[in-house]
């Protein structure tokens, strides 16, 4: 028995020290705990477009369109000028900025109930950095033509993934706007 309560007593002291003193943890130190509080945070129902200025009027459900090498397309294309501001559709960690071949220049950003958002084709980055934390509407990143889509008009992917898979971000996208 005192072992056990020796246990708990540890467990509460640790506890309210890190309660107390969160926010003079640096960031990333911080991290790991915010990423459990997103796990545990129910999925949004609806996003906010992720293109400074754009209306929902001037989205196209381009979910499972045919790609090049027999792939569908996993995400929405938002179009608009080089250069837009991209804004994060929720709270969350920055996972990742960086590029690869598809998506060229790309920003990953876990968000409430472990979704994984994924923003693609930019020209730029913003002043960010992975794991630090973001809120939504933080600017991420401007719209461009990187990887793939050098050729095409400027425009973000925009592609939201779970553990299943990727889901359409069409129908999330269209309830918040007019």
């Amino acid at each position: 028995m005192r072992k056990a309560s020796r246990f708990v007593v540890t467990v509460f002291v640790l506890g309210s020290i890190v309660w107390l003193g969160w926010h003079y943890f640096p960031p990333i130190a911080r991290t790991p705990f915010y990423s459990v509080y997103l796990s545990f945070q129910e999925s949004p129902r609806s996003l906010p477009i992720p293109v400074k200025n754009v209306k929902s009027s001037q989205l196209a459900d381009t979910w499972n369109a045919a790609r090049s090498d027999n792939r569908l397309h996993q995400g929405i294309d938002i179009f608009a000028r080089r250069g837009t501001p991209v804004l994060s559709t929720t709270e969350g960690i920055i996972l990742n900025v960086g590029t690869n071949n598809l998506g060229g220049k790309v920003v990953w950003v876990l968000g409430p109930g472990g979704q994984r958002h994924y923003y693609a084709h930019l020209d730029r980055y913003a002043e960010i950095a992975a794991g630090e934390r973001v809120v939504a509407g933080s600017e991420i990143g401007y719209v461009g033509n990187t990887g793939n889509a050098r050729g095409t008009s400027p425009h973000l992917h925009y592609g939201i993934y779970t553990g299943s898979g990727a889901v359409n971000p069409y129908p999330f996208l269209k309830a918040v706007s007019p």
